[in-house]
């Protein structure tokens, strides 16, 4: 007997039947074999996706597989590491600590963690770390086999009450749960456990064949987090660590978390003097004048960008009643994520986005045909009520503002519409010379609205991006509750991504609001809803622009493009004439007339990153010049000041839309 399988190349391999992942591997040649980590398994049914799998289990007959290396495309050669590292690390955590529970361990963006439960009186700080990371080395070392084994509920969970892991015990009654709560007739039976070296955990894998290949690590941080994300349940230890498959990419993780550091927009926010928050009001800015312009410039670029295709900009209360939040489903769905208050025995709720109101404005005025598409934008303040545990400088935060639209179409006019969304958002990124990447965003588990309705949003939004030759890469399940998406990412200067604005379709909420126009035929018509930001917050969109750039913003952005610096007393007054005239050319200058050296106030302009420093001395007033000084570079020579304003307004004017 054999069994035949497909390899990404298209060619077939036969194999003995029974024949695991490690023989296909190995069946292809030797190398491969010894650097296999798992194996994908496209089952011989048509399953939608590849299943990722250990290489010990066995192959099913007319499978596509792909053997994973970690050189392999892709996340999951990382993640499979890292989760075997967590597997590791609990490993070392249980023999150091006697008496420890143990909870979960996943793989995450950047690295992994381990949640633990520690004896009564035994703490954990970075101190503890090298004797931890000391133990995870020698069973690293050991290269001892990951061994699955499946087993019935009834024995795992006999074994976890026996070991005292109270949290195990509860992760299987939830899998019990969890499945006879599916609609599946039949019960769970078995479930599977994973162990390495002394250690055995509650995993459904997959896992690399030895904790060898968890070739370097590091621990990183411990922190507190309350089991299941509960503060009524217990607070657990948990601690952070990542890993690599070889010490070159560690260092340079490590060096890149470095950067990270220097450039870290809470940091650079304090330095530059751009914004400063408060226990006063947590999670919310307290912008500086510096700051203050950088926001009002891209609320201006996103006004004139919305007139240029006639948008409405308009203003929406702050504060709704409870019913309007019930219509929109948001007080059912995202009540505790809202801020409410009670107003003469009303409850209201603040608002955390402009839709339900947007929605409900268009309501409120009759519409024909011929007015379609209506297009509202509004920078309105918006509130969420995010626990304090997640704020993070401003990229999350509890106020804030979105570069927010909505626009209320026909059916015929969806594709054009989104169409011109994402033309809009490509024009504000190259501003900034951005490379975005797309994402289509479809139907999720837990979703509103028919099959039918799905298949005609995704369609919609796949028409768009295929008939203008847009490459995207698909997000199965990860669209909004309401529709579908397509989200715009970027990869900023240190390699991470971001998610940066987003074209939503919605054919529910002018369900839920009963919207309406009256069409050609004189009938009253339902319009489809697009929800749609380029910036997302702006609040966040800076800071992630601070962290891009290391706070050395584009020249047409950055707070102040220019500072006047006199050489001492004597030139204060040709000095201010230099700052007047600048300034009177549209440009951010300042002037620094203070009775300090000039190799003072160099180097204070240095750290605050001011691109251009005009320095003015006595030469420079006899001649009417300036001598310029660029930051990060040095001198640049003397210039006529009719030259030198004249080349400033030009390289600090914002760059014209493609």
């Amino acid at each position: 007997m054999s069994l035949t399988v497909t390899l990404p190349d298209g060619n077939t391999l036969e194999l003995p039947d029974g024949a695991s992942g490690a023989d296909a591997a190995a069946a292809i040649g030797a190398g491969l074999a010894r650097a296999a980590l798992a194996i994908e398994v496209t089952h011989p049914e048509g399953a939608e996706a590849a299943e990722l799998r250990d290489l010990a289990r066995p192959l099913p007959d007319g499978a596509h597989i792909a053997i994973l290396t970690a050189k392999s495309a892709g996340e999951e050669p990382l993640r499979l590491i890292r989760h075997d590292a967590a597997h590791v690390l609990a490993t070392a955590v249980m023999e150091l600590y006697p008496g420890v529970k143990i909870s979960i361990g996943p793989a995450i963006e950047g690295g992994f963690y381990y949640d633990f439960d520690f004896p009564e009186g035994v703490s954990i700080s970075a101190e503890d770390f090298s004797a931890i990371e000391e133990r995870m080395r020698a069973h690293v070392k050991a290269g001892e086999p990951f061994a699955r084994e499946d087993v019935s509920v009834a024995h795992a969970r006999e074994r976890f009450v026996a070991e005292r892991q109270d949290y195990k015990v509860e992760l299987i009654d939830d899998l019990v749960r969890d499945a006879a709560a599916s609609g599946n007739h039949e019960p769970l039976e078995t479930v599977s456990l994973y162990t390495n070296g002394p250690f055995t955990d509650l995993c459904r894998g997959p896992h690399a064949p030895t904790t060898a290949t968890v070739g370097a690590f590091k621990l990183q941080s411990v922190a507190g987090a309350y089991w299941r994300g509960d503060s009524t349940r217990p607070m657990l230890t948990r601690i952070y660590g990542t890993a690599f498959p070889n010490k070159a990419q560690l260092q340079e993780h490590l060096e890149l978390i470095e950067r990270a550091k220097e450039r870290d927009h809470r940091k650079l926010g304090r330095e530059l003097a751009l914004f400063h928050f408060s226990d006063i009001s947590p999670g919310a800015a307290f912008w500086l004048p510096a700051g203050t312009g950088i926001y009002n410039s891209l609320v201006a670029l996103s006004r004139e960008m919305n007139t240029a295709r006639d948008y409405t900009e308009v203003k929406t209360p702050l504060i709704y009643d409870a019913e309007l939040w019930k219509t929109s489903g948001h007080w059912g769905k995202y009540r505790e994520n809202m801020f409410t208050v009670q107003v003469e025995e009303r409850e209201m709720g603040v608002k955390p986005m402009n839709c339900p109101g947007h929605a409900y404005l268009f309501k409120s005025q009759r519409h024909s045909y011929r007015e379609l598409p209506v297009r509202y934008s509004e920078p309105g303040l918006l509130h969420r009520n995010e626990a304090s545990g997640v704020l993070h400088g401003l990229l999350r935060v509890r106020h804030f503002a979105q570069d927010d639209a909505h626009i209320f179409c026909t059916e015929e006019q969806v594709q054009q519409e989104v169409a011109s969304c994402l033309e809009q958002a490509f024009e504000t990124y190259a501003m900034f010379d951005l490379d975005v990447r797309l994402e289509l965003s479809t139907r999720p588990e837990q979703r509103i609205g028919s099959d039918e309705m799905w298949d005609r949003a995704e369609g919609k939004l796949t028409s768009v991006l295929d008939e203008r030759g847009l490459e995207y890469e698909l997000n199965p399940g990860d669209g909004a509750f309401y529709g579908p998406k397509i989200d715009m990412h970027m990869t900023d200067s240190l390699g991470r991504s971001w998610q940066l604005g987003t074209v939503q379709l919605d054919y529910s909420m002018p369900e839920r609001f009963d919207l309406s126009y009256t069409g050609a035929d004189n009938a009253e018509h339902r319009p489809v809803m697009i929800h749609r930001a380029a910036f997302g917050s702006y609040e966040r969109f800076i800071g992630i622009m601070i962290e891009h750039y290391g706070g050395e913003f584009p020249l047409w952005l950055t707070p102040q493009q220019a500072i006047v610096l006199t050489v001492s007393d004597r030139f204060n007054e040709y000095g201010a004439r230099v700052h007047e005239r600048l300034r009177s050319q549209g440009l951010r200058a300042e002037l620094d007339d203070r009775g300090e050296s000039i190799g003072r106030k160099i180097r204070e302009a240095e750290l605050r990153k001011i691109p251009y420093m005009l320095i003015v001395g006595e030469r420079e007033q006899e001649q009417g010049s300036v001598s310029l000084r660029r930051h990060r570079v040095g001198d640049a020579g003397s210039f006529s000041l009719d030259e030198m304003v004249a080349q400033l307004a030009g390289e600090c004017a914002r760059p014209a839309k493609p």
